[in-house]
């Protein structure tokens, strides 16, 4: 199982920015210390292309964030001083999911599994950016799919606690395309764009009903889209303990959506492309547990078909 990184590509961030960007280079950190991965499987990807980029994104825009003319609005909603670093920070997470999207598919022998250590930058649109995220690394991954002839129909289960609105616009049109986002009724974006499979939930939502509502979930995006590639954005947010969440999961309860929609991937035998998403507890290390436990889990799971 192959895990891109780009941590060590510095996005300069000032200080007490609330963003917790070192909770990238913790869980790697982690997982080369859990002994359950070799050192050949972690990989550095190569910054998305423009090619790449513009699929699903607006020539305009692209060309303000890669030449620093994004105006002040621009600059304050994507959250994110502009520097050189984050362009190529942005290029190079968007560029591990294009790369683990193609490992997975690149298996031979049934469904396989690889993973952006980061990424799941769902609020980006078209022609802007947003709540930390400046190009959409799971559009820009499944279009790229599409174009190389890789997959034809892709489904994009967001999990993360925010709903993925950028996704769901850039994709609205794309029907091989199908996006499902579980995610806060009540939160983060307060304009809800509209995904092929939107699931509100209410603020204190608890494991067992969570659970339920994505068991009904993954049946609807199996049946319906037929994957033949899913890009699963497992956000650490949706946990009791984060400060941008509400939905009240433990990291028990995350853990077991982890395994329901990856277990659902392989029972299916459809290749998955994992990426980290958002989390913003505190302490960092909650954060850090929730993501390695995504990892780990796939790891265990897709390793025991192989």
């Amino acid at each position: 199982m192959k895990l891109y990184y780009a941590d060590h590509f510095v996005l300069p961030l000032p200080e007490g920015h609330r963003f917790p960007m070192e909770k990238y280079s913790r869980l790697r950190a982690r997982l080369r210390a859990s002994g359950l991965f070799a050192d050949d499987d972690f990989r550095v990807p190569d910054a998305a292309g423009d090619a790449d980029i513009l699929r699903a994104h607006d020539a305009g825009y692209l060309e303000r964030v890669t030449s620093g003319t994004l105006d002040a609005a621009e600059v304050r909603r994507i959250g994110f001083p502009w520097t050189e670093g984050m362009v190529e920070r942005s290029r190079r997470s968007a560029g591990a999911t294009l790369a683990a999207c193609r490992s997975a598919l690149a298996h031979e022998g049934g469904a396989s599994c690889a993973a952006n250590l980061a990424g799941g930058t769902h609020h980006a649109h078209r022609d802007f950016g947003s709540g930390f995220c400046v190009f959409n690394d799971a559009a820009i991954a499944a279009l790229a799919m599409q174009a190389e002839g890789r997959a034809g129909r892709i489904a994009i289960v967001d999990c993360d606690v925010h709903q993925g609105d950028g996704t769901a616009a850039i994709l609205a049109h794309e029907p091989d395309i199908f996006t499902c986002s579980l995610h806060g009724a009540k939160n983060f974006p307060f304009r809800k764009q509209a995904s092929d499979l939107d699931i509100e939930l209410p603020d204190d939502t608890g494991d067992a009903a969570y659970l339920a509502a994505l068991d009904a979930a993954l049946d609807t995006v199996f049946t319906r889209a037929r994957p033949e590639l899913v890009i699963y954005l497992a956000g650490a947010d949706p946990y009791a303990g984060d400060r941008l969440g509400r939905l009240a999961l433990s990291i028990e309860g995350l853990q077991a959506r982890d395994e329901r929609v990856l277990g659902a991937c392989r029972a299916a035998d459809v290749p998955v492309a994992v990426a980290m998403a958002g989390g913003y507890a505190q302490p960092i290390d909650d954060t850090v547990t929730v993501h390695f436990n995504t990892v780990s889990t796939a790891a265990r799971l897709f390793r025991a078909r192989s």
